[in-house]
């Protein structure tokens, strides 16, 4: 099997592309000709297609890059398998996703989002996203490394430290954990949140409304909005600095950072909902709060990156669910459950790790793969 790979390459930070890097390296261990290549590179895929000649060319990203990851190798006769994940609403390229004999997506919920939206269940195969856990392991509380994040963070020794990764803060339920926190503040133990963010311009003004947030809540000298640009290599010990991962995500198709967290050993707070249905476990590996409210849309507005022509307007017939928020009564309880029992933290940061190494390390997800690839295409 000679297998392309398309996605930011590269590798940059961002989730896609280590979802499509981590595929890579599983595919080299196995012994697969495989090679990778940017995803947005006409020229250099090309290249590939001509002396490479793959079987198949898997791409990375979501429905609106049909263009790159399925148009252009079927131009030069290449077989395309997206791996694709979800962002509220499918609006384009039903009848060239449903003429695949295959598309992969990251999982269950993320698949019945396609099937809702026009897209033939039966071509879709569930492959989830793959996590490195020879990196992302539990760490002493005494590591020099995990002492100097805590320390760079300004969380002194005695403090439990609260953490949320993400583009942005709020996607990832950062504002209902802010609520839920000043709601048991005078009963927690000491604690520092930290909510880890990219730096770019739309995140700068989500920052600002966060803090407010913070601030109108009384709690603002206990958040850090950390958004610094920061490598993969120092995610792991980023993790491995918190006690408590805490991300009721608002849209989650899998929840990359979730699954890290159990990796390093963390108990994780989220949402009963999309994606982390797949990925964590009510408690056992994490708590899941209920879902408080579904954001609700009667019509969209796209443009061409969905390939449309600019301001084209989408009507629902019947409202579509493209956001959902954590019920923070729930949250709250779940915050002092683990924060006054330090053995719940251990026993649940445990069974996420197991859970972790069973079904997502990188190798399994890579073995899937090849699975799916031999089981559905006859090719080996």
């Amino acid at each position: 099997m000679k297998v392309l790979v398309l996605y930011d390459y590269p590798p940059s930070p961002g989730g896609l592309a280590t979802q499509g890097d981590l595929l890579y390296k599983g595919l080299v261990e196995m012994g697969i000709d495989v090679h990778p290549v940017h995803f947005e590179s006409a020229q250099e895929k090309e290249w590939y297609y001509r002396w490479f000649e793959p079987d198949v060319v898997v791409g990375v990203g979501y429905w609106g890059h049909t263009p790159q990851l399925i148009l252009h190798p079927q131009r030069y006769g290449v077989q395309p398998i997206p791996w694709l994940v979800a962002d509220g609403y499918i609006a384009n390229y039903q009848e060239v996703l449903n003429a695949l004999p295959l598309i992969l997506v990251t999982s269950n919920w993320v698949k019945e989002m396609y099937v809702r939206d026009g897209i033939d269940g039966s071509k879709i195969e569930v492959l989830p996203v793959g996590c490195n856990t020879d990196t992302f392991i539990p760490f002493q509380k005494n590591d020099p490394k995990i002492l100097a994040v805590r320390e760079a963070l300004g969380v002194s020794p005695e403090q439990l430290m609260i953490l949320t990764v993400g583009g942005d803060a709020a996607s990832k339920g950062a504002q209902e954990v802010m609520q839920a926190l000043a709601i048991i503040d005078a009963q927690a133990p000491d604690w520092k949140y930290v909510c880890k963010v990219w730096p770019q311009p739309r995140t700068k003004t989500q920052n600002l409304l966060d803090l407010e947030m913070a601030a109108h809540l009384g709690i603002e000298k206990n958040v850090t909005y950390a958004t610094n640009t920061i490598s993969r290599n120092f995610m792991p010990y980023l993790i491995g600095a918190c006690d408590i991962y805490a991300a009721p995500s608002r849209l989650e198709g899998f929840g990359m950072p979730q699954v890290e967290a159990g990796a390093c050993g963390k108990p994780v707070i989220s949402l009963k909902a999309m994606g982390m249905l797949d990925t964590l476990i009510h408690g056992e590996t994490a708590l899941l709060a209920k879902v408080a409210r579904k954001i609700a849309v009667n019509e969209v507005v796209l443009g061409e990156e969905s390939g449309f022509e600019d301001e084209h307007k989408v009507t629902f017939k019947v409202p579509r669910t493209v956001d959902y928020r954590a019920n923070v009564q729930d949250i709250a309880k779940y915050l002092l459950q683990l924060m006054t029992d330090a053995e719940l933290r251990e026993k649940m940061g445990r069974a996420g790790r197991e859970r972790v190494v069973e079904n997502f390390d990188y190798r399994v997800v890579a073995k899937r793969f090849v699975q799916i690839i031999n089981d559905k295409l006859g090719i080996y």
